[in-house]
Order: C-alpha cells, then sequence, then structure tokens
C-alpha cells in the first residue's frame, strides 16, 4: 500500500480530481475574458495598460465567485466513470457561470438601477467595482449553497437550483431597498446608488458587508429546507421564508454587534458624511463574521 492509497487517495479517484482540477481552470480563464467581452472591451488592455483598478476589483469578484461555485460542484467522491464526472463537473460549473453573470445583470438592472454599472466601471469607480465583485461573491455563495442542497443532475435538480437563485435574488434587492431607505433617512432623502456613483468607497465597503453576510446566512437555511426534486412550490416557499426570517434575525444581530462593537462611534457620520474607509472596513468584517456564526450555530 503507497502513502497515498493508506489515505484514501487511489489512482481512479486522482484522475477524477484532475478532470475536476483542469475542468475548474479552464472555467476560471473563460471568466475573466468573459468580463471583457461582456462589456465589449479587451480585458488585457483594461488590466494591463490602462491599469483600470475598478475593471481588475470587478474581474477579480467574477473569478473568485465562479470559484466559490466550483467548491459546490467538486465533491471529492469517486463518479461511477470519468465521462460522468466530466460531464456532472461541467454541467454545474457552466450552469453557476451563466447564473453569476444572470445574477450580476438582474442586480444591475433592478437592485443598481440608477447608474450604468459597466461605464462605471470603465470610468475607473472604485466604488461601484467594489459593490459589483460584492454582489457577484454573494450571488456565488448562495449557488454554492444551494448546489449543496440539490442531488444528482437531473432537470428537476436545476430548477430547484434556479428557484432558489431567484429567492436570493429577489432577497438582495430587498437588503438593497432597506439599505437605501435607511441611507436616504440620514441624508436629507438624498440617494445611496448616486453616493456610489459618486465615488463613496466606505459606503460601498459597508454596502458590501451586508451582501456577503445576507448570502452567507442564505446558506444556513439550506440546513432546514429538505430536498424535494418535484416539489417546485413548497421548495420556492421553503427558501423564501427561511431566507427572510434569516434577513430579519441578521439584521438585528448586526445592529446589535455594531453597537456594541463600535461603541461611542457615529457610524452614520464617520461612514456616510467622512468618508471613514477603516470604520466602513471594521462595519463590513462585523457584518460577515456575524453571519458566519450564525450560519455555524445553525449548521
Amino acid at each position: 500500500m503507497t502513502f497515498f492509497q493508506e489515505y484514501g487517495l487511489t489512482q481512479p479517484l486522482a484522475i477524477i480530481l484532475a478532470i475536476d482540477l483542469s475542468i475548474a481552470i479552464v472555467l476560471l480563464a473563460l471568466m475573466r475574458y468573459l468580463q471583457g467581452w461582456s462589456i465589449k472591451v479587451n480585458s488585457s488592455a483594461e488590466l494591463a495598460e490602462r491599469d483600470n483598478f475598478a475593471f481588475g476589483i470587478s474581474t477579480a469578484g467574477a473569478v473568485a465567485a465562479l470559484g466559490i461555485v466550483l467548491t459546490g460542484a467538486i465533491t471529492g467522491e469517486a463518479a461511477p466513470s470519468y465521462l460522468t464526472e466530466a460531464i456532472g463537473m461541467s454541467a454545474y460549473g457552466l450552469f453557476g457561470l451563466v447564473l453569476i453573470k444572470f445574477g450580476r445583470f438582474l442586480h444591475d438592472k433592478i437592485a443598481l438601477n440608477e447608474f450604468a454599472k459597466n461605464a462605471e466601471i470603465l470610468k475607473g469607480n472604485v466604488s461601484v467595482a467594489v459593490v459589483d465583485a460584492a454582489a457577484a461573491i454573494a450571488t456565488a455563495i448562495i449557488i454554492r449553497a444551494v448546489l449543496m442542497w440539490a442531488e444528482d443532475i437531473t432537470v428537476n435538480t436545476f430548477i430547484a437550483i434556479f428557484s432558489a437563485f431567484l429567492i436570493s435574488q429577489l432577497m438582495l434587492v430587498l437588503l438593497t431597498r432597506l439599505r437605501e431607505q435607511r441611507y436616504a433617512k440620514r441624508n436629507q432623502e438624498a440617494s445611496m446608488q448616486q453616493a456610489l456613483a459618486q465615488g463613496q468607497t466606505a459606503l460601498a465597503l459597508r454596502h458590501s458587508g451586508y451582501m456577503i453576510a445576507m448570502a452567507l446566512s442564505f446558506n444556513a437555511a439550506s440546513h432546514f429546507i429538505i430536498y424535494q426534486p418535484t416539489g417546485y412550490v413548497s421548495n420556492i416557499i421553503g427558501w423564501f421564508v427561511f431566507s427572510l426570517i434569516m434577513l430579519v434575525a441578521l439584521s438585528l444581530l448586526i445592529a446589535l454587534v455594531k453597537k456594541l462593537v463600535l461603541a461611542g462611534i457615529n457610524l452614520a457620520e464617520e461612514v456616510e458624511k467622512q468618508h471613514n474607509i477603516g470604520i466602513a472596513a471594521v462595519e463590513m468584517a462585523i457584518s460577515i463574521a456575524v453571519a458566519l456564526i450564525l450560519t455555524g450555530l445553525m449548521a
């Protein structure tokens, strides 16, 4: 018995892992070039010649998002055949890539509908790029959770994944609208989206933290919903109800923890008026930390 066999790495499993890794590398490369193709620019020129930091941040978010999705497709278990493994990995990977792109499209057109995201990124707007990257990563975390929740590779599986994906996008829009209302209330009815378009990076970091935290809490809901291949309506209702509950619980917990951790600091003044990136980064970390703890408790 060799060293690798002693720890469960047989030759068939090693080949399957090599297949998964190869497909993952191809898909990651594809995502990088899709970033340029989707907005009709040369990605190499934007990254290396124009030194467009915003485009780089947006691309980084897309690549990281796809990597997160692929971890949900790679199980580490031996498939019945190498062809089955290759088909399954490719199908989940491509479907995840499409959902990430579609999620970004929905986020641009519905959640952030007051400015042209791609135009802002090409102009070098780092704030918009940070939110765009966070939206992609949040979407990917949700897709991964649903991939781990669903089973097999059937039409019903993809319907279940797409249904949960739509609910997640609804939650992201709802979260954005709630954050916009709070911002407007504190800033004489000013628009949070316009503030992002004007380059307020601190505000972008805070909002990004909320989006990623919401996505992580969405993962907790997957532990309570039983996957039913043909239960289309019950799956959608289940995801909607638990996601709404988790969103409310998360918002209350984050507000409480921020008051304790950042006691004595006027967060609205520091982030929204003084554009304090340091405070915003701490807020972002708190949001994600609370979501991780909440998810861990419910796993």
